[in-house]
């Protein structure tokens, strides 16, 4: 048999080349799974997808559905979390009479990361469609990836730019690009440090005493049961002084050291073999009085610097955070009300100031206390002995987090004035109306 005549052959080749090439160009389907874990909500965003220059098409520009999930909406920092990003609705339909046959599609695409975390999560979804019709709806299908937490606070995840790669006839590939990144958000997740908020303290039964003399210490927020060291401090190291307390049921203690060490200048109390801030309380300030005798023909000249009290105040007692849209979400933003933190006290202990929040309660909905997230920041009055830290920007949540602080020094103290931006990640579709929540600071 000859070949078959060229007119022949070039109609064949066209339809060939139209038939591999729309599969991608109009973002034809793959996996129907519907993913485990968490569903985003289904978003709408404008998409431009450029077919293979062999079909001889021109770009499409349609509008895409689809929705991003994980498996996990509470991770800790350091967690995987596997993120799958569904194209519910494609772009468009088979535009010509030619059926498409099964399992002959494979997906890939991005997620974008945005808020505490940036970055893009590649995600990949199986070679699996099912046939298409001629003028067919496209199948939906499934994407799948991973990315590690490495910042706490809320992160958004919003569909991105994806391709399909058709292998039938013709290895073809169509990228579809987001027209007006980002896409909308479909979900966020709420990352949590792994380092739990010490609300364990200490006081003192009195500010001084003479070598050999016991003074009674008093704990709470220790752990129930837990074996509670209490020791002399002078600076950073620990003295001779030494006694052991049993926390109760309710985690308080109260017991007696006695100091004899006079360089002694503070007490902590801590759980564990050894000196930990994240489980020791203090140091509180404790002068050991100078009894040396006075030499004959001398006079002993003494003055007092009384200590005063840590303390703060707040510029106001209530925020109005920016307005969302309902459908549209997204972060709820304003500032915390500036706070100005006094340390009088003189001793060698710092302060930290910690914050925790409700959640946020509306007309017959709420937002999750773990949607809200602070980016702190403080400010040292000149001639304060010690330096103010702001606390790592995160997610502020029920259980709490660090807003400012001052660590421990032989000498402690001074005018300090915190402030942090704020941001509530507001669910899409959340109940349109007035929701509020209540911030509560804590001071120690």
């Amino acid at each position: 048999m000859g070949s078959p005549p060229r007119s022949r052959r070039s109609r064949r080749w066209r339809w060939i080349s139209l038939f591999g090439a729309t599969a991608l160009a109009v973002t034809a389907g793959g996996a129907l799974a519907c993913p485990a874990g968490a569903a985003g909500t289904n978003v709408d965003f404008a998409t431009h997808c450029i077919p293979p220059a062999v079909a001889g098409l021109p770009p499409i520009d349609g509008t895409t559905a689809a929705a991003v999930s994980v498996d996990n909406t509470s991770p800790k920092v350091g967690d995987t979390v596997t993120v799958t990003y569904t194209v519910v609705t494609p772009a468009a339909n088979n535009p010509t009479a030619l059926a498409l046959p099964a399992d002959i599609m494979t997906p890939t695409g991005k997620v974008t990361l945005g808020g505490a975390q940036t970055g893009d999560v590649t995600v990949t979804g199986p070679k699996k469609n099912d046939p298409v019709p001629g003028y067919g709806t496209f199948p939906s299908f499934s994407m799948t990836g991973t990315f590690t937490v490495t910042s706490p606070g809320a992160i958004t995840l919003s569909p991105g730019d994806y391709n399909i790669h058709t292998s039938y006839i013709l290895e073809l590939d169509t990228p579809c690009t987001v027209t007006n990144p980002p896409a909308p958000v479909s979900e966020t997740v709420t990352a949590t440090s792994t380092t739990p908020v010490n609300n364990r303290a200490i006081s003192l039964g009195s500010a001084s005493g003479n070598p050999g003399d016991s003074v009674t210490v008093s704990g709470r927020n220790f752990t129930p049961g837990a074996t509670v060291t209490l020791a002399g401090r002078s600076g950073s190291s620990q003295t001779a002084d030494r006694a052991t307390a049993t926390a109760g049921s309710d985690g308080s203690f109260s017991a007696p050291l006695v100091v004899n060490d006079r360089t002694t200048t503070g007490i902590v109390a801590y759980e564990g073999s050894a000196w930990s801030d994240g489980t020791g309380a203090g140091p509180a300030a404790y002068v050991v009085n100078d009894t040396t005798p006075v030499p004959p023909g001398s006079q002993k000249l003494t003055t007092t610097v009384k200590a005063g009290t840590l303390s703060m105040s707040q510029a106001g007692d209530s925020v109005a955070l920016s307005a969302v849209d309902f459908g549209q979400g997204g972060a709820s933003t304003g500032s915390l009300q500036t706070v100005t933190v006094k340390d009088f006290r003189g001793g060698p202990a710092g302060w930290s100031l910690t914050g925790k929040v409700t959640d946020f309660t509306g007309p017959g909905a709420k937002i999750d206390a773990g949607k809200l997230s602070w980016t702190p920041a403080c400010a040292t009055k000149a001639g304060s002995p010690s330096t103010c830290a702001a606390g790592s920007a995160g997610t502020v949540g029920s259980s709490g987090a660090t807003l400012a602080s001052t660590p421990d020094s032989t000498l402690t103290g001074g005018e300090f004035t915190v402030d942090a931006g704020l941001s509530l990640a507001v669910p899409a579709f959340t109940p349109p109306g007035s929701y509020s929540g209540v911030l509560t600071l804590t001071l120690t």
